[in-house]
This record gives C-alpha cells, sequence and structure tokens, in this order.
C-alpha cells in the first residue's frame, strides 16, 4: 500500500483494517474508471446524514421539522464538507488523473466528494457507532454554530416574493462551462419589478443562491 495512504490514517488517527478502503477513498475517478471513491461517496453520504440527523433531533428536541431541515442542510453542503476535508489535509493524499494538477480550496466538489467517500469506508471498516462518533468529531464546531439559523439568501428572497407578488423568483441557468469535476454555473432570477441579477456558482444551487443575495441587496431586503 502507498505509504501517503498510511501517513493520512495516521494523521486522521483512524486505523483502517481493511487498507483497500482508504486507498479507494482517496482515488478521484479521474485516475480510474472502476477504481475510485464513487460508490463510497454515495454510501458516506448516507452515513452522514444519519448521524447528523439524529444528533440534531436529540440537540433540539422542540424544534420543527422546517427548522431541523434547514440546520442538516447548512451541516451536509458541499462547502462545509469541503472544510472538512480540507482541515483533515485530505488535498495531499486525493489521487487524481493528473498527478500535477494541485488541488486548492476551489475545488469544491473533489474534496467534499473524497470526504463523503472516507466516511463511507470508515463506516464499512469500523461499523456505524464508531463512524458516528468520528463525524461529531469533525463536525463539531459545525454543530455548536448550528444554534443559530440563518435563513439562506434563495428562502428568503422566495418568501419575499411570495407574501407581496405571489409568485415565486424566477430562475434561469444563462450558462455552464469548465470541465465535469469542476463546473461553474451562471444563473440570472428576477422577481415581478425588478431586472435580472447574475449569480455565479460550482452548482446550480450555489449560483442560484449567489444571485438571489445579489438581488435581496438590489431590493434593500438585506
Amino acid at each position: 500500500m502507498n505509504n501517503n495512504y498510511l501517513k493520512f490514517e495516521k494523521k486522521i488517527k483512524v486505523k483502517i483494517k481493511n487498507k483497500s478502503l482508504i486507498e479507494k477513498a482517496l482515488t478521484h475517478k479521474s485516475s480510474s474508471s472502476t477504481y475510485n471513491n464513487e460508490k463510497l461517496e454515495f454510501l458516506g453520504d448516507r452515513v452522514l446524514g444519519l448521524a447528523l440527523s439524529e444528533k440534531l433531533y436529540k440537540l433540539y428536541p422542540n424544534e420543527n421539522e422546517g427548522v431541523l431541515d434547514k440546520r442538516f442542510a447548512k451541516l451536509v453542503n458541499r462547502k462545509t464538507c469541503c472544510s472538512i476535508a480540507w482541515e483533515m489535509g485530505m488535498q495531499n493524499y486525493i489521487k487524481l488523473g493528473d498527478p500535477k494538477k494541485i488541488i486548492t480550496r476551489s475545488d469544491e466538489k473533489i474534496l467534499s466528494d473524497a470526504c463523503e467517500s472516507l466516511i463511507g469506508a470508515v463506516y464499512l471498516d469500523q461499523g456505524f457507532e464508531f463512524t458516528k462518533n468520528f463525524i461529531l468529531n469533525l463536525w463539531h464546531d459545525f454543530i455548536a454554530k448550528s444554534n443559530i439559523t440563518i435563513l439562506d439568501s434563495k428562502t428568503k428572497l422566495q418568501e419575499y416574493s411570495l407574501k407581496k407578488y405571489k409568485k415565486l423568483p424566477i430562475y434561469t441557468v444563462i450558462d455552464s462551462k469548465g470541465p465535469k469535476h469542476n463546473p461553474t454555473f451562471k444563473v440570472s432570477v428576477s422577481i415581478q419589478g425588478t431586472k435580472k441579477c447574475i449569480g455565479a456558482g460550482g452548482s446550480k444551487q450555489e449560483a442560484q443562491q449567489a444571485c438571489a443575495k445579489s438581488l435581496l441587496k438590489k431590493i434593500n431586503i438585506i
């Protein structure tokens, strides 16, 4: 096994019995179409969701489903997973098809996918209880901050438009470019009586949030 992967094990303080799991978790699909972390990412996403859902359910027993869902969405989104992957130093261990490429903080999809893949690998190797504690330790600071619910820009704009005009905002994808593993989307949004505002992001959802925030500023809502 590559000594790099053993170094990463020591860094995250998890002893993986099945060494092929950690190797696969750190192998991007650009490196191999058959031996990569996509299936582990699929599994890890579900394990992460269950662990954090249970934690929020116990932490906020008096909150309704809608508020819990907003908290949950912020904890599992790409940006949060990317931040945690970066803190673990995963950027130094992920195997890409292009060995010369240096992974940066802007490679959110690569990092967040690898983070979820690692969770999938730990789950298969160590079981749910161990993995849950592993996740809660990594997410500790983000969970602590979840006691303040921040209404995202897209939701805020939607509520404003429905209340004032009884209509939903209109989002349009203007452009998408870049490689599949790190695309950039450009999206516009408008509501009744306003001109279109444009935003960009690494996913359609991020671009929608960006243009919604821009429009909210324009109409002096934030």
